[in-house]
């Protein structure tokens, strides 16, 4: 059972904790999961803030939580919870003695996780600070967003700098698609399920697609946007890290070295992309003005407000895997905005059946498929072939055996990738997390690309709220494959 912890959310006024953290602790506590005692410490920059925070977070949760979550009764408890504090992260000023007050009301075994919703490059002075007003207990965790860095040179120099004040085993890199239900559904498919685990491999499988779509464009992230991109926002945590869960060999045990380790053969078996390679494998895009949902929507530059910029809002790739079990099968990934649908989802198409006894006149024989879908909903399809009951004659179709699992549980439980995984970090559960042997690893792929894309060419353009370039389809078509793009027949 997970006793009480002190969370202390740096960055506390800010969208990531307004729109995800409290509405994840609120649905905690609705849940009975928030232990009597814990408390939440949202920082802001000043008192004023900090004399209006209860309200704002009151007017977050009416925002952001789904239909019928909020409640006046529970929020007059969880509100009991919230001790939002004055804090400045990039100077060791007095606030942080007053932090340091609040916690120490209680003795040094209450846990204390401290999450840092805070730019990548002031990591590591607020551990600094962390560290030279005491606070850094035994018990003590840190939390730290991604992406962590712009390459694999400035990701060292940040988790360098954070382990001067925090052990390996206190740090707890979050990546919140590894803390979705339907992602860890994926290991219990596979390690659970001989139908599934005996057929998980290149005798069986044609080609694997993950594919992340948004249809946003940049918000409120213009500036980190511009300088990051698709390849580094996306590619190189959220779609490395789902390659490595649906590629990586069963791990002995579901502890955190047993997946890691797995996980980190999967990186180390990636083929290496550079120079021609990455021309010839990977296709970069960035949106113009197009029809989204039936309204006219702005193109990169002009939401940019710059002139030109060779940022990528669109990545597709094909990899492939060098090992015994995915010899020779493609890999696509693909991340994009301003898409035609809000998607993430994992696409295993088996291969054709080796012989076709039917002639041509039952219909074409379709692979089979397996889909697994994160987001919006969180469901699992099979698709079969079957014969066709309202026909006397034999015609076969595909049929889809759909598991909604959000219908499947009613019993009042809210799928939320943030709240458990912050509570996984209170209970020093670092199974989803990233270790630092894993960002190295991931960067080392992702490197050469960059390089590559500074040397030579501009992204091929794409209408808003279509699927991506031109380029994209025929990356697939070279090996006589297409996208499965949600809302197509499956």
């Amino acid at each position: 059972m997970l006793n009480p912890f002190d969370i202390v959310i740096f960055g506390g006024g800010g969208d990531l904790a307004l729109r995800k953290l409290l509405p994840a602790m609120y649905r905690a506590y609705q849940e009975g999961n928030l232990p009597q005692g814990s408390r939440i410490l949202p920082t802001v920059r000043e008192e004023s803030k900090r004399a209006e925070y209860i309200e704002t977070a009151h007017e977050a949760l009416k925002e952001f939580l789904s239909k019928g979550e909020f409640n006046a009764k529970d929020w007059k408890a969880f509100s009991a919870c919230l001790v939002p504090v004055v804090t400045n992260v990039t100077e060791a000023d007095d606030d942080w003695d007053k932090l340091k007050a609040v916690l120490d009301e209680h003795d040094e075994s209450k846990s204390r996780v401290f999450y840092l919703s805070l730019p990548p490059a002031v990591y590591g002075s607020c551990c600094e600070i962390l560290s030279s007003k005491g606070l850094i207990t035994e018990t003590s965790r840190v939390v730290v967003e991604k992406p962590i860095g712009y390459c694999g040179n400035s990701a060292e120099e940040i988790n360098a700098k954070i382990a001067e004040f925090f052990k390996e085993d206190q740090i707890f890199r979050i990546d919140h698609y590894l803390g979705k239900e339907t992602v860890q559904n994926l290991m219990a498919l596979r390690f659970s399920n001989s139908l599934f685990e005996n057929m998980w491999d290149a005798k069986s499988i044609d080609n694997i697609q993950i594919s992340l779509s948004e249809t946003v464009g940049l918000e409120s992230r213009a500036g980190f946007y511009d300088k990051a991109g698709a390849l580094r926002d996306m590619v190189q945590n959220h779609l490395l890290q789902l390659l490595c869960l649906v590629a990586m060999e069963s791990p002995n045990k579901l502890n955190a070295n047993s997946i890691r380790t797995e996980k980190l053969k999967v990186l180390e078996s990636l083929r290496p992309l550079m120079s021609t390679d990455v021309d010839d494998n990977i296709v970069r895009g960035q949106y113009v003005p197009g029809d989204l949902d039936g309204k006219i929507v702005p193109g990169y530059l002009e939401e940019l407000n710059e002139g030109s910029s060779k940022t990528e809002t669109f990545v597709a790739i094909r990899a492939h895997i060098d090992n015994w079990r995915w010899a020779g099968v493609p890999f696509y990934l693909r991340t994009g905005k301003r898409m035609a649908k809000r998607c993430a989802e994992i696409v295993v198409e088996y291969k054709k059946v080796s012989h076709n006894v039917y002639g041509d006149n039952v219909g074409k024989i379709e692979p089979n498929r397996l889909v697994i879908r994160l987001q919006p909903e969180e469901t699992i399809q099979l698709t079969l072939m079957s014969k066709r009951l309202d026909n006397l004659e034999m015609q076969l179709e595909p049929v889809t055996m759909n598991i909604e699992l959000s219908q499947a549980y009613s019993n009042g439980f809210h799928s939320d990738a943030y709240k458990r995984l912050m509570l996984d970090a209170a209970a020093n559960n670092p199974s989803l997390f990233i270790h630092r042997d894993e960002v190295r690893q991931a960067w080392k792929w992702i490197d050469p690309i960059v390089e590559r894309w500074q040397e030579k060419g501009n992204p091929s353009l794409y209408r808003a709220g279509s699927w991506g370039p031109d380029d994209a389809d025929e990356l697939l078509a070279e090996k006589n494959h297409v996208w499965f793009n949600t809302g197509d027949k499956a």
